[in-house]
């Protein structure tokens, strides 16, 4: 095996190594999220506070998709993935200290820079596909977005189960210790392998610049900003929290659902250029992509009522949410075939970070009001937001074109 990687070409082996990275990356990232969560619900923190622990992970993430597609511009890409696994690995280890100084403000800080890594890290693969795509295969530019992003999404669902499984059999300091590892070791083996400079601008990059002035990704980072707030409302303390407190679910239990939630939105999303029939020459619109919004808002819409109505609280989550899993994919995979398919191929990373930094605030929004909203009112509250801010991201999103 090792010699037919060997043979490959230069720019083959240069991605599968940046894929890699992704991978392992990404794999860390979910099960500490849901190490996290689980952790300090158990700790008895209230739904808010758990939330604040990932507000500077999201607020850090806005900043470093703006800094980082100027610094990639600047640096190359390759080395702003090193630097995230760097952060990363320095992320895990603030956690290895004794329980009692786990403090709110402790957790903030190291989750701060593991958004800051993460960010790093998404923005460079993102960006790398565009610069290392063969010119002969442009035309299937959608399939290879769909099947980056869709395989990244799957391995995060893993990481959700993997985190609540190793909560429940080896603890939280030793789980964080076996994460710092297995990076120690990708990051070995990727800074030894992977030496080309990648994304390097050929013009000096001004920070200036990090601003997009371009209205249609303009308009595409806004949408994107309210997708994922649409997800994120819900998803991210509400759910698990709901789980805990109302269905007395067990840590496993939780982390097993929604590894399983993310799992099949990777899938979906990797087989989405064949749902909105790219294969059949049905190339992504503006018009396309606000249809599947909207459909978005009638899968919650119908959640809310039947919650209100029907007293079978868990059937209607499981089933609905299993529908907003295959929607929201779809959604998610066209946005991000959109905003690679628009960027620059000099300064890649300037376009991708923009929009990113667009994506994390969505984040940062979902999260923050997750805990609030849950915490003031319920789960359907926060599905009502959910429907507002997928309604906003249709309405947006007709204003670009691809």
């Amino acid at each position: 095996m090792w010699s037919k990687f060997v043979a490959l070409p230069k720019t083959v082996k240069q991605y599968l190594l940046i894929t890699g990275n992704y991978w392992a990356f990404t794999l860390t990232d979910g099960a500490l999220r849901m190490l996290v969560v689980l952790y300090f619900h158990q700790l008895g923190y209230s739904p808010i506070a758990i939330a604040m622990l990932f507000l500077f992970y999201e607020i850090f993430g806005v900043v470093t998709s703006l800094m980082g597609g100027w610094l990639g511009a600047r640096i190359g890409l390759n080395k702003t993935m090193h630097i995230g696994l760097l952060l990363q690995i320095l992320a895990l280890l603030m956690l290895t200290v004794p329980e009692s100084y786990l403090t709110i403000i402790w957790v903030m800080a190291a989750q701060a820079l593991s958004g800051i890594a993460k960010d790093l890290n998404k923005m460079s693969a993102k960006s790398c596909i565009k610069l290392l795509l063969p010119k002969e295969q442009s035309s299937n530019l959608f399939k290879w977005v769909a099947l980056l992003t869709g395989s990244k999404n799957t391995l995060k669902g893993v990481g959700f189960f993997l985190g609540a499984f190793l909560l429940t059999t080896i603890g939280f300091n030793a789980a964080i210790w076996l994460m710092v590892f297995a990076l120690i070791v990708v990051i070995v083996f990727s800074y030894t392998f992977l030496k080309e400079e990648i994304g390097k601008a050929s013009y000096k990059a001004k920070f200036s610049q990090i601003f997009s002035h371009n209205p249609a990704l303009n308009y595409l980072a806004a949408s994107r900003m309210c997708l994922f707030a649409a997800r994120d409302v819900w998803f991210v303390v509400a759910l698990p929290v709901y789980f805990a407190e109302q269905l007395n679910w067990q840590s496993e239990f939780i982390g097993a659902f929604m590894a399983l939630w993310i799992i099949v939105y990777g899938i979906v999303q990797a087989f989405s250029p064949n749902i909105v029939g790219y294969n059949k020459g049905q190339i992504p619109n503006g018009k396309m992509l606000s249809l599947w919004a909207v459909a978005l808002v009638f899968v919650v819409i119908g959640m809310v009522c039947f919650l209100s109505f029907y007293d079978n609280s868990l059937l209607t989550l499981v089933l609905g949410l299993s529908v907003f899993c295959v929607v929201f994919a779809v959604n998610s995979s066209l946005h991000s075939f959109v905003i690679v398919a628009m960027a620059r191929t000099d300064g890649v990373s300037m376009d991708v970070g923009f929009y990113y930094m667009a994506n994390a605030l969505g984040r940062l929004l979902g999260t923050v009001l997750s805990g609030w909203i849950f915490q003031q009112y319920n789960i359907q509250a926060c599905l009502m937001f959910s429907a507002v801010f997928a309604l906003l991201s249709g309405v947006l999103i007709k204003k670009v074109k691809v």
